[in-house]
């Protein structure tokens, strides 16, 4: 339980030592991000994920199967814009590759672009999602949330994927003392599932209360908030700001 705490408290509060710095709690930040959205279009656009695409595929084949209330065409057009999204991250990690400061908050405010169309789509239509607005939501979250697992992916921060939970509560068990293994960053393991957790219960019950609009607005207030304190971290180019080897 020490080991836990202790390794939590530096997630949230990294040493000055420490090879990433502040990246863990700014990913943390997106990895709620990550619950809200999911939550948005999961219970707001007809049962899918822009996240989790291992959601997707799933829902694909049940969708082709027959399963009712599911819609293989908005699976497959959120795997395509999270691959679209994936690869533009993918872009900037190759520009940014020795300076991850830059990659962040680059990334950050592409997505928080992203999401703010979103929200002007919804506020427009005043929540109303009809068939375009559905679609449209699905391409410009997945778009962002493509991006934003690619660019977590290039950091190489440990158990920081901010969308894909699976391998972390797989370690989390797995490399555990009841395992024999050494139980390496619990508390970061923890806390990221905790965050997807906060992200897709505070996005389920404002959107059981009919705030679509604002559930996306929080959304979009997170990442700008990420994306400005990226900015300010950064600045001077501190010694996390370089190429992470995990």
């Amino acid at each position: 339980m020490r080991k836990l705490l202790t390794d939590a408290l530096h997630t949230l509060v990294p040493p000055k030592d420490d090879r990433h710095g502040p990246l863990p709690p700014l990913l943390l930040t997106l990895t709620v991000v990550t619950g809200m959205v999911d939550a948005v279009s999961y219970l707001s656009l007809g049962h899918v994920f822009v996240a989790n695409m291992t959601g997707n595929v799933v829902f694909l084949g049940f969708a082709l199967a027959g399963a009712p209330n599911l819609s293989g065409l908005a699976s497959v057009v959120a795997l395509a814009a999270f691959l679209v999204g994936a690869l533009a991250g993918g872009r900037l990690g190759t520009r940014f590759a020795t300076h991850r400061g830059n990659l962040l908050k680059t990334a950050t405010a592409v997505g928080t672009v992203l999401v703010a169309a979103a929200v002007a789509v919804t506020a427009i239509t005043d929540g109303r999602v009809g068939t375009g607005v559905q679609y449209t939501l699905i391409v410009f979250l997945g778009l962002a949330l493509g991006l934003q697992n690619a660019v977590a992916r290039r950091l190489g921060v440990p158990d920081m994927t901010t969308t894909v939970l699976t391998l972390t509560l797989t370690g989390l068990a797995a490399d555990s003392t009841l395992a024999g293994g050494a139980a390496p960053r619990p508390g970061r393991r923890v806390l990221s599932v905790l965050a997807m957790l906060l992200g897709a219960f505070a996005g389920a019950e404002l959107l059981l209360h009919g705030h679509l609009v604002l559930t996306l607005g929080l959304a979009l207030l997170l990442l700008l908030v990420t994306s400005l304190a990226t900015h300010r971290l950064a600045d001077g180019d501190p010694a996390w700001t370089g190429s992470g080897a995990a």
